[in-house]
């Protein structure tokens, strides 16, 4: 056991008492430091709780880059971890786009070197939300320095209210804007008065019809549209819209581009104070009210000359109106139409007239009629009422009711009975057309432009051989072209009808042909367009004309190989009569020499004879023999340039000896027009000897023939007169026959001369015209062309 001294047990008890104290201080600071972190708990639990309720979320980016993120970010990010580095806010799908981290890293940045605050908008990936990052340096006391703190923002809301407000913002901008354009090209001129009726604003048109500047300027000049001040002044009426609080119009005059116009004025008072005008000019409108009660009058003038009775009745059933044709169809006086009788008084007055139709229920009858006032039901004509009245005495009324919309009735009485007459008339003419149609020699048939056939007659379906259920089916063109080809001798022959029924419809062209039967026969078809766009098909039976047409060809053959033989023969001989009368010539000549010795004056006289009747004989001989060359009938003639005044004149020498032997005066002009044609110079002279022998053989001794020639642009022309004893019309008809019959003249004969001479003008492409009658001579006109 261990006894302590009293020193030893005092420092002991110091000791003791030391550590009792210490204690006591541990224990008392103690509390005091759990209470301290009580109050530190309680706050730091109030402090979480207003960040959670907070609309901002907090985020601390360190100055390593480390990043402090509470959950509730990273759910806004849809991250299933908050990240602990920038670099990770992006993931698949979720976080933060590459673009939107890269932006924020160099925000972040930023803010750690420069302290320098930042906004950033940013969308999470996949997400409808938008947040608004708001970055800051942290405190000092928030831990290390360069740490940057970062408050997100929900804005989805914010920023759809804000998209909701700029777009109606926009709206009301685009209609305020078409508003004031509209009001800007408005065509009538509009304004605006402050509260104390001051104009304020006005549009394009307004300044137009003031003539004013600009907007500005009549503005500030003050300039109203209308004239004048006081009750009927422009200020009257806006100041009483003003006070009555409603729209006020009223009708002033006003003077636009140096005219008097009348204008509807509206004021219309707004809430602002305000009122609002507008005039719509009415000048047109007043014109047009004054030419509507011209047009009606001139309407009633008009129906006063009228053929058809027209009148009019009221709403109250009144007559209203009525024309000249209406008093004289039902013999009412106009003393008694002056009062306006009623509707059923009317009706009862043309009963009494007996011009209206058989009635036995007369009253029911005017009730119906009265009804017309009234009606509504589906009507004919869009609105009007039809009927037709059939009179004692065989007249027939056509009665038109229109009802009025003021509920009055305008009756129209038509007298159709000339019309029922020629409608009664054109049906017994169709039942006739139809009957004759039917019996026709010709076969018929209509067929329409679609190509189908509408009408045929008996002789039609006979010729065929169809039957009546196929027509009634009315075939087409082709269908019946088919069915019918198997009665032609040749079947391929049928398609020429659709052709012609196409050619017809469409083209309207008429076009025809034959063709032969199967039988023997023939037929002359064709096909003519209608006024009504249908074509006609035609067939008539030619089978007796052929075979005739046949006779006739084989006759005419016959004929020409007799005129080959008789203008082969007249040839032959025309040569064989020039060898005697050459011999007849020379003989003669060389007696009326003196080679057989000298002959007496009687003797000589016989020789003279002799040589004349030679020569006469020797032209008649050429002249056959022109007559009969093919060359000239065929047109063969020469083609050079000729003088035809040469011609003439050369021509003319031929009948001089004539002429003087038997003292005829002859007289030649040739003009200096005759100018030069392209023919044969051969040729036409013996035109002009022709012409001047037959005008010489048909004058007497001491007679006249005239020969004059000349020309114009495009032909030139010779004429022989003489002042003979002329020809009769059938001397005339038969001039230029060839190988007629000649009558004399006096002791001469036509000849061959003008044949000949007609023969070579056609040959040259002209015309010769002969003019004559008895005692008148003979005029004969030459017409040849220059090429």
């Amino acid at each position: 056991m261990i006894v302590l001294g009293t020193g030893a047990a005092a420092i002991v008890g110091v000791v003791l008492l030391a550590l009792i104290a210490g204690g006591a201080a541990m224990l008392y600071l103690g509390l005091r430091g759990k209470t301290a972190a009580q109050v530190d708990r309680e706050a730091n639990v109030h402090l979480n709780a207003l960040v959670a309720a907070s609309p901002a979320v907090p985020t601390i980016v360190r100055g390593d880059g480390r990043v402090e993120m509470p959950q509730r970010m990273a759910d806004w990010l849809g991250l299933a971890t908050p990240p602990r580095s920038l670099a990770e806010l992006t993931g698949e799908g979720s976080g933060l786009s590459a673009e939107d981290v890269a932006a924020l890293t160099a925000d972040v940045t930023a803010a750690h070197r420069s302290g320098r605050g930042f906004v950033r908008a940013v969308r999470p990936l996949g997400s409808t939300r938008a947040i608004t990052l708001r970055g800051a340096r942290a405190p000092g006391e928030m831990g290390s320095a360069g740490a940057v703190l970062l408050w997100a923002f929900d804005a989805t809301d914010t920023e759809a209210e804000i998209a909701r407000l700029s777009g109606e913002t926009q709206r009301l901008g685009s209609a305020y804007d078409a508003l004031t354009g509209l009001i800007e090209a408005a065509p009538m001129p509009m304004w605006y008065r402050a509260p104390d009726l001051r104009l304020t604003m006005v549009n394009s048109a307004y300044v137009e019809a003031v003539e004013g500047r600009s907007a500005a300027d009549v503005v500030a000049r003050g300039l109203e549209l209308v004239e004048g001040s006081g009750r009927g002044g422009p200020l009257a009426g806006a100041a009483a819209a003003r006070e009555a609080g409603r729209p006020h119009e009223q009708v002033l005059p006003a003077t636009i581009d140096g005219e008097r116009r009348s204008l509807q004025i509206y004021d219309v008072p707004l809430p602002t104070g305000g009122v609002a005008g507008f005039a719509i000019d009415i000048e047109e409108l007043e014109q047009a009210r004054s030419g509507a009660k011209r047009f009606a009058e001139a309407q009633r003038a008009m129906l006063d000359r009228l053929s058809a009775g027209v009148a009019q009745f009221g709403g109250d059933h009144g007559l209203v109106f009525c024309n000249q044709p209406f008093r004289r169809m039902f013999a009412m006086r106009a003393e008694w139409l002056a009062d306006r009788p009623e509707f059923d008084r009317v009706l009862e007055r043309m009963r009494e007239a007996d011009r209206l139709p058989e009635a036995r229920d007369f009253p029911s009858w005017k009730a119906e009629r009265r009804a017309w006032f009234t009606q509504t039901g589906p009507i004919q004509g869009g609105g009007a009422i039809e009927e037709h009245w059939h009179l004692r005495g065989g007249t027939h009324l056509r009665v038109v009711a229109q009802p009025l919309p003021d509920g009055g009735l305008l009756l129209i009485f038509e007298d159709r009975t000339e019309q029922v007459q020629l409608a009664s008339a054109r049906d017994t003419l169709l039942r006739v057309r139809t009957a004759t149609f039917d019996n026709l020699f010709e076969a018929l048939g209509v067929f329409a432009a679609d190509g189908r056939l509408q009408l045929w007659n008996n002789r039609f379906r006979a010729l065929w051989g169809l039957e009546e259920e196929f027509l009634a089916s009315h075939p087409r063109i082709d269908a019946f072209a088919e069915a019918a080809a198997a009665k032609l001798a040749t079947p391929g022959r049928a398609a020429l009808f659709p052709e012609l029924v196409h050619s017809a419809t469409v083209e309207r062209q008429q076009r025809g042909g034959r063709v032969a039967f199967a039988d023997g026969r023939h037929f002359e078809f064709a096909g003519v367009p209608l006024p009504d766009g249908n074509a006609l098909f035609t067939m008539l039976d030619i089978t007796a004309s052929r075979r005739a047409e046949q006779t006739l060809r084989e006759r005419a053959e016959v004929l020409e190989a007799a005129d080959r033989v008789k203008t082969a023969f007249v040839a032959n001989m025309s040569y064989e009569l020039r060898t005697p009368l050459t011999s007849i010539s020379g003989f003669a000549e060389m007696l009326h020499g003196g080679y057989a010795g000298k002959l007496t004056k009687k003797a000589d006289g016989y020789v003279e004879a002799i040589l004349e009747s030679v020569e006469r004989l020797g032209l008649l001989v050429d002249d056959v023999l022109d007559l009969t060359r093919d060359a000239v009938e065929d047109g063969g003639v020469a083609r050079e340039d000729v003088d035809l005044a040469a011609i003439v004149r050369a021509g003319a020498e031929s009948i001089v000896p004539t002429a003087k032997r038997r003292k005829l005066d002859f007289a030649i002009e040739v003009a200096r027009s005759t100018g030069r044609v392209t023919g044969d110079a051969r040729r036409l002279r013996e035109v002009v000897e022709h012409l001047l022998r037959h005008a010489a053989a048909a004058t007497p001794d001491g007679g006249r023939i005239l020969l004059h020639a000349d020309g114009n642009a495009t032909s030139a022309r010779i004429v022989v007169s003489d002042d003979g004893p002329g020809m009769d019309a059938d001397a005339v008809a038969h001039a230029f026959d060839r190988f007629a019959e000649t009558k004399p003249m006096g002791d001469r004969a036509l000849g061959l001369g003008l044949p000949l001479a007609k023969q070579f003008v056609e040959a040259h492409g002209g015309t010769i015209e002969l003019v004559s009658e008895p005692g008148q001579g003979t005029l004969i006109t030459v017409e040849v062309p220059r090429r």
